[in-house]
């Protein structure tokens, strides 16, 4: 069985689509990238005001506020990227073929 989350999938899914446990592991660590990039631009954002804030005292709530903000934008970037790669892995192993990448699309 595959776990997915909260759902378990059994073999015969498996069996169907041979790639689903490579797409599974992907979006594991799509995730966990996901969160060492919150971890990492909160404690970079987080550092950096506190550098500021030597020059422009304000209160330390808004500091934090602003470093978790910057944490969550990173974090949502990088799973956002990650998840994308891992569909296009996903397209792969189903059909053999990648998907169109649309910025290379020449329309006439």
């Amino acid at each position: 069985m595959v776990n997915l989350g909260l759902s378990r999938v059994d073999d015969a899914v498996a069996a169907k689509h041979p790639g689903l446990r490579e797409y599974a592991t992907c979006q594991s660590q799509a995730f966990m990238q996901g969160v060492f990039a919150f971890i990492a631009g909160t404690g970079a954002a987080f550092g950096l005001q506190m550098l500021i804030q030597r020059k422009f005292p304000y209160p330390l709530q808004w500091s934090l506020l602003v470093a978790v903000g910057a944490g969550s934008v990173a974090s949502y970037g990088v799973t956002r990227v990650e998840t994308e790669k891992c569909s296009n892995l996903w397209l792969f192993l189903e059909t053999g073929q990648l998907p169109k990448d649309m910025s290379t699309d020449r329309r006439t």
